[in-house]
């Protein structure tokens, strides 16, 4: 029986290659959004929430847009008994907004989180991930992309972006 903490794992970006990362995807939002007054990105509790607030701090260095920032706060394990809040109250009817989470494994964590988005008119919904693991069982694609990474099933991604002495994405 193999212990969860000797398992090894081995980083794929470091911390400076995922930050280089998350600044091109600012960049591609601004470029297919850059005629919208403002946006909403929606991050997915966690480490998707992380990248969101990261994706929010260069849109704002790079452009004139009004990010505003909502949390996705659901349990991802149980998504049929699970209701999606947001962590404050935004007005999301006509607008643009951008889910972001950190992996699109399957793609059901996404698909889920898409829910709320779908009971209103919206102008756009778009999907960002740092990392596309092309394993996906559900009808979700990534339009913002950091990094495409082809992985066995058992192998598992984790990106660390809320621990900066271990930021990066890693492998095990």
């Amino acid at each position: 029986m193999t212990d969860n903490s000797t398992i090894s794992r081995r980083q794929i970006l470091s911390s400076h290659q995922t930050g280089q990362k998350i600044r091109r995807i600012a960049f591609e939002i601004y470029e297919h959004n850059f005629e919208e007054t403002g946006i909403i990105i929606a991050g997915i509790a966690g480490e998707g929430f992380a990248f969101a607030k990261r994706l929010a701090a260069e849109l704002t260095d790079i452009s004139p847009l009004h990010v505003q920032l909502v949390e996705l706060l659901f349990d991802k394990n149980v998504h049929h008994q699970s209701p999606i809040l947001f962590d404050k109250e935004i007005h999301i009817e006509n607008q643009v907004v951008i889910v972001a989470d950190d992996v699109l494994n399957t793609g059901r964590t996404l698909a889920f989180a898409l829910e709320p988005f779908l009971k209103v008119r919206m102008k756009k919904v778009q999907v960002a991930v740092i990392v596309d693991r092309s394993h996906h069982m559900f009808p979700v694609h990534a339009d913002y992309v950091g990094y495409s990474l082809s992985t066995t099933l058992t192998e598992h991604v984790e990106v660390v972006l809320s621990n900066s002495e271990e930021e990066g994405v890693y492998l095990k």
